[in-house]
C-alpha cells in the first residue's frame, strides 16, 4: 500500500504556488515538488506540514491509501533481438 496525498488537489484555492504551500508547510520547495511529481514517498515531516497548512482538514481528508500495482510481464524490459544479414560478395 502507497500513502497518497490530495494536498495538490486543496492548495490551488488556498495558495497561489507550491512556493506559498512548501513555506506553510515548513519544507522546501524541493521536498514539496518531489512528492508531487511522484520522486519522492510522503514522510512524516511531509504528513506534519500539510496539517499545519490545512488544519481545518483531518487526515483522512489529505491522505489516502493506494494499492501498488505490480509491473506486468507487458512493463518488464525485454530483450532486443537485432538480426544481422548476410552481404553476398
Amino acid at each position: 500500500m502507497l500513502l497518497k496525498t490530495r494536498v495538490f488537489d486543496l492548495y490551488a484555492g488556498r495558495y497561489r504556488n507550491l512556493s506559498e504551500l512548501a513555506e506553510a508547510m515548513d519544507l522546501s520547495v524541493s521536498q514539496v515538488y518531489r512528492v508531487l511529481e511522484g520522486k519522492r514517498n510522503i514522510n512524516r515531516k511531509f504528513i506534519i506540514g500539510a496539517i499545519k497548512a490545512f488544519p481545518e482538514y483531518r487526515f483522512d481528508d489529505l491522505f489516502y491509501f493506494a494499492a501498488e500495482t505490480p509491473l506486468s510481464e507487458a512493463a518488464s524490459p525485454q530483450p532486443v533481438v537485432i538480426e544481422r544479414k548476410q552481404v553476398s560478395t
